[in-house]
């Protein structure tokens, strides 16, 4: 079985209908969603119906929940003041531009999503999909995490020997085998922080004695992108970071 799975579109929607566009070429067998449909992209509530349209499942990311319930700021973490500024603007014209009903889909969004893609009538591997981590989906699962947070986090989720969990919210792609689990950021489809700025996904091969994992990078119309962050009156920081890929 084939699946895709992409996680922080945040309102970037030429983005999402590239990556989409890309997925839709690869025999796909299902797509799912890790959150943060919305915040810093000026088309929140076009993503978000695409994303329904679509019928992809998926769960909340932190953007989402703190929108939907009025929450007073995103709870992201920025060491750097100008992008502490930039994100607090821009969830401030999030939750001034997003509509009631699109409002009601993120509020909707489950924390946690469990697949059994190899049938659930026998045991078999779990993929576990999370937006941050198990306990919190604002905290950060980095590639530099230490083993005993790992384990923490795989104790918290049940995950068993096999399995798999899946998680976004640093916008940086990785996979790593950690005590007989895989663990995967799919990294960010609309706002890449590690230097690349095409789209990331992670496009998944499950089998009954392993899982393959990749990570396709897809290129979309930045300068549409750019252009409608202006217009929408956002910050002109937030282009140069999808330019850059975050590298600036």
């Amino acid at each position: 079985m084939r699946i895709a799975i992409i996680s922080d579109i945040h309102g970037n929607l030429p983005a999402l209908e590239a990556v989409l566009a890309d997925i839709a070429s690869r025999d796909v067998d299902a797509t799912y969603h890790l959150g943060d449909l919305v915040g810093y992209g000026p088309w929140p509530n076009e993503v978000i119906e695409t994303i329904r349209s679509a019928g992809i499942a998926g769960v909340a990311g932190n953007y989402d929940t703190t929108v939907a319930l009025g929450h007073p700021s995103c709870g992201c973490q920025h060491d750097d003041p100008r992008h502490r500024e930039l994100s607090a603007l821009s969830y401030r014209w999030t939750r001034d531009n997003i509509t009631a009903t699109s409002r009601r889909y993120l509020a909707s969004l489950p924390f946690r999503l469990d697949l059994r893609p190899c049938g659930g009538h026998a045991p078999g591997r779990t993929l576990i999909l999370v937006h941050g981590a198990a306990t919190l989906n604002t905290v950060y699962w980095r590639e530099d995490r230490s083993d005993r947070f790992c384990d923490e986090m795989i104790d918290l989720l049940r995950a068993q020997e096999g399995d798999a969990i899946f998680f976004g919210h640093t916008h940086r792609p990785w996979t790593r085998a950690f005590n007989g689990r895989t663990l995967v950021n799919t990294g960010s489809a609309g706002r890449p922080k590690d230097g690349d700025p095409r789209g990331s996904y992670a496009l998944v091969h499950v089998a009954n004695d392993g899982i393959e994992v990749h990570f396709p990078r897809v290129s979309y119309d930045l300068d549409r992108a750019i252009a409608a962050l202006e217009a929408a009156g956002l910050p002109a920081d937030l282009g140069v970071v999808l330019r850059t890929g975050g590298s600036r």
